[in-house]
């Protein structure tokens, strides 16, 4: 679970954001690389969780400052995920890829055909992230039983508990690869 409980009040806490992120963007800058702002669902932050407050935020920061989009994030926050991705529009610098469901793109109900129109309309030339965060399925009902490692390798127990504590596991190395796989299968077509 992610920050849902306000600490200030909204002006204060804009202004610690805001404040933050141009430090970061400054020294950012100082050494080449671009950032952008990634709006979170609610269940994450409280703080901003739509394309407008992302864009809100990098105008704040400046006019160089970027914004991430992400489908999974779009598909819960925005009325219109293409109307979200139009208006990142030029400062569009990363989309994230992952489905509905946080499973590998086409393995749940997002149109991707019209995600990926919508980034050619607005000339998104840039990378698309796999970022699907599987859910763990830990009961005899689960859709892929052989997900999780039970026999991690380079990791130590306090990191392992850790992983675990946040609501994940670590994934084996075949349910990784079919993922990555499905997103392919769904995506590249897509892009040519």
């Amino acid at each position: 679970m992610g920050k849902v409980v306000p600490d200030a009040t909204p002006e204060e806490e804009w202004a610690w954001v805001v404040d933050a992120t141009r430090e970061c963007f400054a020294h950012a800058q100082k050494r080449g690389v671009r950032i952008a702002v990634e709006p979170l669902n609610r269940f994450e932050t409280y703080l901003f969780n739509r394309a407008a407050q992302a864009l809100a935020l990098a105008d704040a920061v400046g006019p160089e400052c970027g914004v991430c989009l992400d489908a999974f994030h779009l598909n819960i926050e925005e009325a219109n995920i293409y109307d979200a991705i139009r208006l990142a529009g030029k400062r569009l610098f990363d989309f994230h890829i992952a489905d509905n469901n946080r499973f590998a793109a086409g393995l749940g109900h997002l149109d991707w055909a019209k995600i990926i129109g919508t980034l050619k309309e607005i000339g998104y030339d840039g990378a698309l992230t796999n970022e699907f965060v599987a859910p763990v399925d830990r009961t005899p009902a689960a859709i892929y039983p052989d997900m999780v490692e039970t026999n991690p390798v380079g990791i130590s127990p306090e990191q392992l508990k850790f992983i675990q504590d946040h609501g994940s596991s670590l994934l084996t190395e075949k349910f990784y690869a079919d993922q990555m796989r499905i997103t392919a299968e769904t995506i590249l077509p897509l892009i040519k």
